[in-house]
C-alpha cells in the first residue's frame, strides 16, 4: 500500500448476503400458554423464595489489626463455606480491595458497608449494620 493512501470504511458492503437474514420464527410452534405461565411463575417464586435467606451482622472493626480498618459479616445460617467464598468474592470485585473468609465470618478490608449491603441484599439476605 502506498504512503498517502485511504483505507475505504464504507461498512463492509464486499462481504455478500447476510446467511441469516432469511430467518425468521414464521414457522416455528408457539409454547403453548401453560408453559410459559408455568416459566414466569417459577422464575417469580425462585426470586421470592431467595428474599428471605435471613440476617446477617456487618461490623466495621478496628481491634487487633493494628489500627487498619475491616468490614465483617457474620450470622450466616445454612450457608456453606463454598458459598461464603464465593460471596467474598463477589465483595472483593465489587470493592476493589482483599477478603477473606475466617471462623464463619467474611472479612473485607476497609470501611465496605454500603457495599457489602448491597451484594447481601441481592443475594437474599437481610444485612442489619451492627454496633456503632
Amino acid at each position: 500500500m502506498a504512503k498517502g493512501q485511504k483505507i475505504s470504511t464504507e461498512g463492509g458492503s464486499g462481504l455478500g448476503q447476510n446467511p441469516f437474514a432469511a430467518l425468521s420464527g414464521a414457522g416455528l410452534p408457539s409454547a403453548p400458554k401453560v408453559v410459559l405461565e408455568q416459566a414466569a411463575t417459577a422464575k417469580m417464586g425462585a426470586a421470592k423464595e431467595a428474599k428471605n435467606r435471613g440476617r446477617v451482622d456487618i461490623r466495621r472493626e478496628t481491634g487487633g489489626r493494628g489500627g487498619k480498618t475491616v468490614t465483617t459479616v457474620s450470622g450466616f445460617v445454612g450457608i456453606g463455606l463454598p458459598e461464603k467464598e464465593q460471596l467474598a468474592k463477589k465483595m472483593r470485585a465489587a470493592c476493589g480491595c482483599g477478603g477473606t473468609v475466617k471462623e464463619g465470618a467474611i472479612e473485607i478490608q476497609g470501611d465496605q458497608r454500603e457495599t457489602v449491603a448491597r451484594i447481601l441484599s441481592e443475594a437474599g439476605f437481610r444485612p442489619v449494620f451492627a454496633g456503632g
